[in-house]
Parts: structure tokens; sequence; C-alpha cells
């Protein structure tokens, strides 16, 4: 394995390729690992619901991914990129119509208990298919879950499904939780959700609410000599630019999800002590999108919507949001998704003239005060570059005559206001793409999503056309027919826009160099952490 060394014009290299792999010093690996120690690591949010199971969402899995485990896990070595969890093996049937997976013997939840095939029985057809954000569309045809014993549970679908999809699905969608503690009452307003109970590594300890988080070793865990770490402190850092200074004043040992500021990155790098990591974010590509509320009259109107996007310099973007750390988008596929991805869609280069052509010919001419008319315009508040280009698109749009009303919410109203109430007219949005169209994109631009739902379409758009390729698509299964689909849907979405993808990123991680094993995965900060341990 290379050493890493780390330069601006090598990281701009591997960002705006999108992910490419850039190793770590081989000294993280050479030690031998020492067991013991308290990680200290900074967090920017408290999400309000801590079960991945319902929320698949990276605030979430930051935290829990260590206690509550899913099948199984992203993989660089792995077959088809992934590593056993719960599960030790998967096998799709030819028809598509059911998934046998072979279950871990010798697994009990923290509170003791066997973990079975009734567990994950439960969690699939009880949890992940009627109440996850993700899930109900992954898992909409699942009909039952055969458990013939306690270590084989076998999946049944009423249509074909793609077992492409399904093993694409495992790291992010298939969080176990235990069916007795979730089996009597609401599963939503379960204590459980926040007290989380899990077959992880580490157990839930304690939550001081804008102070810390406080997971400890599980010395039940299933690997054996796992985890090394006695605990994990999740110190609770809403203002990103602190964690820099917490890192070199050492009361940090970690900041992961670029907690330290682009702007930082580079000074911060020449610290003794410190190493800037840019591997572990493949399976986590960031998109920067322009959500739309389509019951909004002037927004109705596709012209409208390709004047916005000509408005939109996204090589500028690039550049001064995200200091090169990021690439420009076609759509809503990618370009480091070298299955799917096509560049053979619509395009809109920024073009202040043509903008403010379409919105003549929409009928929406300047008044005498320069303006067309006034949008309410809502930066999601999760990561700086949402809201520095949510300031970026205020002034953009009012450059082509669009008064953008920047309302700026905490996480919690942000998300209300988008997704239940649709309390808005455009929104900047962060979506993850996790390896797989119908993993978290397709639901964006999907109609009929229920109101509630957290990163889904809640702008009214509805396209029978769109629904028709997603539904196919999600039915098709031939690999190869099923990327000649998702290539079609890219086409109408860059057409239609029902949404505007703007740029794709993937994140950096910034450590002590006493942190050993970090990054040795695809989706390394949302894994279970079991092999990292520290250097005291």
């Amino acid at each position: 394995m290379p050493d890493f060394t780390f330069s601006r014009r090598s990281l701009l290299k591997t960002t705006a390729a999108l992910l490419a792999s850039t190793a770590l010093p081989s000294a993280v690996f050479a030690a031998e690992a020492k067991a013991g120690g308290r990680l200290v690591v900074a967090a920017d949010s408290e999400p309000k619901n801590l079960n991945p199971a319902i929320v698949a969402s990276n605030g979430v899995f930051f935290i829990s991914s260590k206690v509550v485990e899913p099948l199984a896990e992203a993989s660089y070595e792995g077959e088809n990129g992934l590593a056993p969890r719960l599960a030790t093996s998967w096998e799709g049937s030819a028809d598509g119509l059911s998934v046998t997976f072979k279950l871990r013997e010798g697994v009990t939840w923290h509170d003791g208990k066997p973990f079975t095939s009734a567990d994950v029985a439960f969690s699939a057809l009880n949890v992940w298919k009627p109440l996850q954000n993700l899930g109900r569309v992954v898992f909409k045809d699942l009909e039952a879950v055969e458990t013939p014993d306690d270590h084989t549970a076998v999946f049944k679908f009423s249509k074909p499904t793609p077992f492409q999809l399904i093993r694409n699905a495992l790291p992010p969608l298939t969080s176990v939780v235990p069916k007795h503690v979730f089996e009597n009452g609401k599963i939503e307003e379960n204590p459980a959700n926040t007290a989380l109970v899990g077959t992880g590594p580490y157990k839930f300890a304690e939550h001081k609410s804008g102070e810390y988080y406080r997971l400890e070793k599980n010395p039940s865990y299933w690997a054996k000599d796992r985890p090394y770490l006695d605990e994990i402190i999740y110190r609770v850092l809403p203002d990103r630019a602190s964690a820099a200074g917490a890192l070199e004043a050492e009361e940090i040992h970690l900041a992961a999800f670029s907690a330290v500021p682009l702007a930082d990155l580079d000074r911060i790098s020449k610290e003794p002590g410190i190493v800037v990591i840019s591997k572990g974010y493949e399976a986590l590509t960031y998109q920067l999108v322009v959500e739309i509320n389509h019951r909004r009259k002037e927004l109705a109107d596709l012209r409208v919507r390709q004047a916005i996007a000509h408005a939109i310099d996204k090589d500028f973007v690039v550049k001064t949001v995200f200091l090169g750390y990021a690439a420009a988008s076609t759509g809503p596929v990618p370009k480091n998704d070298k299955q799917f991805y096509t560049a053979d869609v619509e395009q809109y280069p920024f073009d202040k003239a043509k903008a403010e052509a379409l919105l003549d010919e929409a009928g929406y001419r300047k008044g005498s005060d320069g303006k067309r008319f006034s949008l309410k315009l809502l930066p999601a508040p999760y990561f700086n570059e949402t809201k520095q280009f949510g300031d970026y698109l205020r002034q953009a749009l009012a450059a082509v005559g669009i008064d953008a009303e920047l309302v700026n919410n905490d996480a919690a109203a942000h998300m209300k206001a988008v997704y239940t109430d649709h309390a808005f007219d455009i929104a900047v949005g962060p979506p993850v793409y996790r390896g797989d169209p119908q993993i978290s994109t397709t639901i964006l631009v999907q109609g009929g999503i229920p109101d509630g739902v957290p990163f889904s379409n809640q702008g009214g758009y509805d396209s029978k056309k769109l629904d028709d390729i997603i539904a196919k698509a999600s039915e098709e299964i031939d690999e190869a027919k099923r990327t000649e689909l998702y290539k079609e849907f890219q086409k109408e979405v860059a057409a239609e826009l029902p949404l505007i993808n703007v740029a794709e990123w993937g994140f950096i991680t910034v450590a002590r160099d006493s942190v050993k094993n970090v990054s040795n995965n695809p989706r390394w900060a949302v894994s279970n952490w079991a092999d990292t341990w520290v250097d005291a």
C-alpha cells in the first residue's frame, strides 16, 4: 500500500475524480493492534431518532452503526464489494422472487437474548418495508420472510426483484433490530429508537444533550477479540470550525464527514501528528441538488426550471463553495458509478442570457423593480457547503430577476418544512448516492411518496413516464437491461428537471495519527469500527 501524501493538488485530483483510492500512511496499519482506550470523535448533529432501521441516513449511521448491525457491510476486497456481518451468505433465485440468507450463529443482543431469523423477518416486514425512508422503496414487493430455522431467512417477493439491488442495499438498508424489544407498541415511539439495543461491537451507554454520546465495549461481541476500544465518545460540536481546533488541541482524535472545513485542510495537514484522509467514502457519494416544489405555479413550468438550471454556474460552485473538492453533476447518477452512469443527457451550461430569455418566454418578465417573482429558499443546514450554496443560489437567482428569500432552519425544522409541510419553493438538499439508483435516488423524483418521508420527492412532481421507468427497473432482473433503464431514467430527469443536480462530492476525514485502521472500507465512517484502535 503506497504512502498517503497530502497536497492540495493530489486531493483535488482525488475528489474531482470522485473517490479514487487514496491510501493512508503505512504506519497506520503496520503496528500491532492494542486493546483498550477511548476514541473521541466530533459529531456535528444530534439525530432525534438513532434507529438506522427507520432512518437510513449518514447522520444516524455515524453513531448507530457501531451498535446496530446490517446483514452485510461494504468492502474493498469482498465478493461484489461486500463483507458478511449478521448474514454469512446470500443467494438469489433465478426468477428474482426470493433471496436466501444464512445468518451468523452465536450472536446475542446487548440485553443477552439470542439473535435469530425471527429478528430479521420482523425487521424486514415491520420496519424496513413500511417505515424506513429508503427501504419502503427497495422492499416494496417483499411479501413474506420464511424462517425454516433460527439461522435461515428466505425473503419472498411478489414481483421479480433484482438480486443486484438487494446486494447493493445490504449495507445501508438492512440494519436488524430485536423483535422482542420492538414487537409491542408503536415502533416509531419505542425508547430503543434512541437508547439503542443491537448486536454490534459497542453498546449504547448514554447521551447528554448538547454535549456527547457515549458507547461502551460489548464484551460479548461475536467477533473474537473485538472490538479493541473500551469506549467511543461523540463530542457534539455543531460549529464545524471548532473541530479543527479540537483536533489541534488533542481534545478529540478524529473528525469525519469533512467536519474540518475545507478551507482549513491545507493548514491542518501540516500540523505534526495529524493526517488528512480522502479514502473511505467511495460508497457514500453526496450530491448537491436543488429541490423544487412543483405545486408553485411558476416552478411547474419547465421553462422556469430550465432557466434556474442555466442561472447556476456549476464550475464556479465547485471552485468557490467546494474549493475544488467536488465535481459538477450532469444528472442524478454520479460519474463514479461506472455501471449506471451516462453523460448522454441534456445539459444546462451557465448562460444568464438564456435563463432570462426562458423566463421572458414563460411570461415572467421583470417588473419596474427588476423582479419577476419571489421564492422561499431553504438550504439544508447539515453542511457548510449546503448553506454556502444557498447564499450563492440566492445571488444567482437575483441576477436573472428572481427574488429568493433565504430561510435558514435547524435540522428538525428544515426536515419538517420540506418533507412534511411542503413549506418551501426551492430547497438545497445533499442526498447520498449509495451505489444503485433505486437506493436513495429514484425516491427523489418518484411520485406518490407519502408526506413526511425524509429525503424523498415532497415537491409534488408527478410523471407517469418517469414512474414507469422506475417501476420497470425495480423489477428487471437482467442486469444489462436494468442498466439501460437507468440510463433512460437519467435522460428523463435531465430533460424534465424534477430537481436540479449541481455537484457531487466525497468527504474528508482528519485524524490524529494515533488512530489506527481508519478508512479501511468504502463506508468506513458509518461502519462498526470493531477493528479501529488507538495507539495511546
